[in-house]
């Protein structure tokens, strides 16, 4: 088991975390502590947004950026990680997203902590209802960003920091209001444990799980393993040209 990726994994949890759910603070600054979803839709995007691109930044090129636990699952159902790792990625992200909610208990406010655990949005008069509403949207929002993570990662990996982040971006303007735009059951676990808010927990501990595994499925059905081979062998191709040219420079 890699310590460096699993320490990045923890490192990159607790960036996406922090500078999210302090997102939450500034939205309650903001708005003088009285909730506004037209400002909410302005600050909180961009906070997970961006905070994705920063973690990226920092651990990607030594974990590979997953940083959610659904991600991770995605990369196990694709032979990416093995399932050892798996587990010991998901351990760190968990442990990565606690001590970012911490801290963000510490420097701010229980209320503004328990603020950032995601809840349904009010689109029915029933909790249960409300909660059958955002387990599916987080279902489907997750699909499409592992199918994402999935796709840009094999095919276009030096576009995987600007890619990711804005598809977390426009997961949360579509999202938030209507479930929290969570995708990520670390990311929700943390709040809730640090503030003992555990009402619709379960939406956010399964969905994002089932949506993994559509999103892997979808990703497969449009890129069988036959391209995987491709894409290797044009990879290995490229490194062989530029062997050869550093070969030729050499020798001029």
């Amino acid at each position: 088991m890699n310590i460096r990726a699993l320490v990045g994994e923890l490192l990159g949890t607790f960036i996406l975390v922090f500078f999210g759910s302090l997102g939450v603070g500034t939205l309650a600054v903001a708005t003088g502590g009285e909730p506004s979803p037209f400002v909410a839709v302005l600050i909180l995007p961009f906070a997970f947004g961006l905070g994705l691109m920063a973690a990226i930044g920092v651990s990607g090129p030594v974990s590979g950026g997953h940083f959610n636990p659904a991600v991770t699952l995605g990369a196990l159902l694709d032979s990416r990680i093995d399932w050892k790792n798996a587990l010991g990625y998901v351990v760190a992200q968990i442990l990565g997203a606690l001590g970012a909610s911490l801290a963000i208990l510490l420097i701010t406010t229980r209320t503004i902590v328990q603020a950032s655990v995601n809840a349904p949005g009010p689109l029915a008069e029933a909790v249960f209802d409300m909660e059958v509403k955002a387990f599916s949207v987080e279902i489907i929002l997750t699909a499409v960003f592992v199918a994402v993570i999935l796709t840009v990662t094999r095919k276009a990996p030096d576009m995987a920091i600007l890619v990711i982040p804005l598809t977390l971006m426009a997961i949360h303007f579509v999202g938030v209001l209507i479930s929290g735009a969570s995708v990520n059951p670390a990311r929700s676990l943390a709040p809730a444990v640090v503030t003992g808010t555990y009402q619709s927990l379960w939406v956010y501990m399964t969905a994002p799980f089932l949506g993994a595994i559509l999103g892997w499925a979808a990703y497969r059905l449009l890129n069988p393993p036959d391209d995987d081979e491709d894409v290797e062998e044009a990879a290995e191709a490229w490194d062989d040209e530029d062997d050869l040219e550093d070969s030729m420079e050499a020798r001029a």
